[in-house]
């Protein structure tokens, strides 16, 4: 008996099932994922409209593109997550 009771609590250590903290952690590691990309890409485009100006918004052309990058970056870590 005490022997099925320790296999039953070592099964539980090794795999403890779905946390909501993890789930936040995850959410929050998904959103950071996107948001630095996407403001990295604005302040650069600010940046390039000032020095170069062109006939198109670098800004906006930027932000596009960093949310282009997270969303990559988002895909990738959620796909990680996802193997385990």
């Amino acid at each position: 008996m005490t022997g099925d009771r320790n296999d039953r609590d070592r099964i539980g250590r090794d795999n403890p099932g779905p946390s909501p903290l993890r789930g936040i952690g995850v959410f929050g590691m998904i959103g950071w994922a996107v948001a630095v990309p996407t403001v990295a890409g604005a302040f650069l485009g600010l940046w390039l409209n000032r020095a170069y100006p062109q006939g198109f918004s670098w800004t906006i052309a930027l932000i596009l593109g960093g949310v282009v990058i997270g969303a990559l970056l988002a895909w990738a870590w959620i796909d990680k997550e996802g193997g385990e």
